[in-house]
């Protein structure tokens, strides 16, 4: 009796395994058959070179030197998601917004400015940046939780922030770098998502 429940066990077993090999197959199936992107504009990096896009990572880092000697980074990564409404289309869209920090460094100085901006969609494939923080870091090695950064940048004056905008605008970060950074890591994410699918497959194929 003992030895029926146990093959019975296995049984149900098989058959659970069944099941969600069929749904981890079908979901597989419909990430790499559907074109989630075919409405976002591509993009380029410009000047900048890609440095850093682990597969394993949720972030890219990319940096350019200037000829003035003067240094850009910007880290990116994805952040929530964001739906609108798209003109002639009835379906509301989603589109990931993308968190950036864009460091400025001037040569022969250990100061750097460190801006913190949100780029997203605004319709029609094509996106566009807000600075959230604007900060001037003496030197990064003291840094601490009590330095003095500077104030909310929301509390600055709008002229100001319009200037700082288009201060980061004449060093490459404009739309042609927020397209590719929207499309880019939505795709790398996308990726990761299969890649995982395909793992817990492996996983249940295994023990079957």
């Amino acid at each position: 009796m003992r030895g029926f429940c146990s093959v019975v066990k296995q049984g149900r077993r098989a058959i659970q395994n069944s099941d969600l090999f069929k749904i981890l197959q079908s979901e597989i199936n419909h990430e790499i058959n559907t074109n989630w992107f075919q409405n976002h504009e591509t993009g380029s990096v410009g000047d900048f070179v890609l440095e850093w896009d682990s597969q394993h990572t949720q972030d890219v880092l990319l940096k350019k030197k200037c000829e003035s000697g003067e240094e850009i980074a910007v880290s990116a990564l994805l952040g929530e998601k964001i739906y609108y409404e798209e003109k002639g289309i009835q379906d509301y869209q989603i589109t990931r917004e993308v968190l950036m920090k864009v460091c400025v460094k001037k040569p022969g100085l250990s100061s750097i400015l460190q801006f913190d901006c949100e780029a997203s969609s605004r319709g029609a494939g094509k996106s566009d940046f807000d600075i959230q923080n604007a900060y001037y870091i003496q030197s990064p090695s003291t840094l601490s939780s009590s330095t003095y950064r500077g104030p909310p940048f929301r509390e600055l004056d709008p002229q100001l922030q319009d200037e700082l905008k288009r201060y980061l605008e004449a060093r490459g970060i404009g739309e042609t770098l927020t397209n590719f950074l929207v499309l880019h890591l939505q795709k790398k994410e996308q990726n990761q998502y299969v890649n995982w699918l395909q793992k817990l497959k492996g996983m249940v194929e295994e023990k079957e």
